[in-house]
């Protein structure tokens, strides 16, 4: 068991990069244990031993932070699936999860609340409604020990701004991060560069994005914004290979298979755009280069992902024991132990 550490998010990046693996949803979609769609977590009540399970494997590949997992845990989507009794009850439940194991390994233990989909800008019961859902959720996380909290994937950075005055009630740290869709503005029609100084100017403490865009169609933002704020800046694409014509991961049309269920490959034919651990390296070394600080991966990442991030900012996870070493590989190796006629044959493979 590893001591617990006492360094709040603050002192963290001050030491150096943090690293917060994400992706669970589509994760635990393809272990079978999460529906697309509604993509509501259930999975926290039903096998919370695989979220358990889930949180070791990202540590053990080098995160520093154990998110709870209430992504799309809010009173939307309960109420969308006729299950808003189990509001209460899920995120208590994803809560104690995740601070099992960040006590356990002594990493961070984040809090988190997100796109709730029924912001409209001016609109008071609206507001008055995603108010009301951040302000139960974040009240929950407070009460579970929450080290700080994540404010994620808004498309209205005006919505950012009210989880950010939620969550600047706690007290708490605040990671804010917006997500960019196939326009390169926020959907208010803000530039994303100057949607991230104003909620950096309103207290984040963090500011970045993260989903939606894959890494060479987010660094460009990335970019961007780390030159109009001042705060640390967190960059979390989706692992998969979005370019110019295709920004975003709804956006990706896969011409060898034109007419999958939907057709679109998102959300549950996007295999054949999965970047390799090597192409997520090159973008934690290109995002470190730009002055990132606060690193992951978000929807369609593995373990794998995050142990590449962690190794190209320099470090040895655990999970770096298991890092590829194909000098013993019988045919494609160089060992000089390796048998001469199944070398001569690695040529022909």
């Amino acid at each position: 068991m590893t001591t617990p550490s006492t360094s709040s998010l603050t002192e963290r990046l001050v030491a150096g990069p943090v690293i917060c693996a994400e992706g669970y949803l589509f994760e635990l979609e393809r272990r079978g244990y999460l529906q697309a769609g509604a993509f509501v977590p259930e999975v926290v009540l039903e096998h919370p031993e695989e979220i358990t399970a889930l949180h070791h494997e990202f540590v053990h590949a080098g995160s520093d932070v154990v998110e709870a997992f209430t992504y799309y845990a809010h009173r939307e989507k309960l109420r969308m699936i006729g299950k808003l009794d189990l509001l209460e009850p899920l995120n208590r439940a994803a809560l104690e999860i995740a601070k099992s194991v960040a006590r356990e390994t002594g990493t961070l233990l984040a809090g988190n609340i997100c796109n709730t989909n029924v912001y409209q800008p001016g609109n008071p019961d609206a507001i008055a409604a995603v108010t009301q859902m951040f302000t139960e959720q974040v009240d929950w996380a407070v009460q579970a020990g929450v080290d700080f909290f994540v404010g994620e994937t808004f498309s209205f950075a005006e919505e950012a701004l009210i989880a950010l005055e939620v969550i600047q009630r706690s007290g708490l740290p605040a990671v804010i991060t917006l997500a960019v869709h196939q326009e390169p503005e926020t959907r208010e029609g803000w530039s994303v560069p100057d949607a991230c100084k104003r909620i950096a100017d309103a207290g984040a403490d963090v500011v970045g994005l993260n989903c939606i865009r894959g890494p060479e169609t987010m660094l460009p933002f990335i970019e961007a914004i780390v030159r109009a704020v001042d705060v640390p800046v967190a960059a979390l694409p989706v692992p998969y290979r979005t370019r110019a014509d295709q920004p975003s991961f709804q956006s990706l049309r896969d011409p060898a298979y034109p007419d999958p269920p939907g057709g679109r490959p998102f959300p549950i034919a996007l295999d054949p755009f999965t970047c390799n651990r090597f192409e997520i390296a090159d973008f934690t070394r290109a995002a470190r280069d730009l002055g990132v600080a606060y690193y992951g991966v978000c929807c369609g990442a593995g373990p794998h992902h995050i142990r590449a991030m962690a190794e190209a900012l320099g470090r040895t996870p655990p999970a770096s024991r298991y890092s590829a070493d194909m000098s013993k590989h019988a045919f494609l190796g160089s060992d000089a132990k390796l048998l001469e006629h199944n070398q001569a044959y690695g040529s022909r493979l």
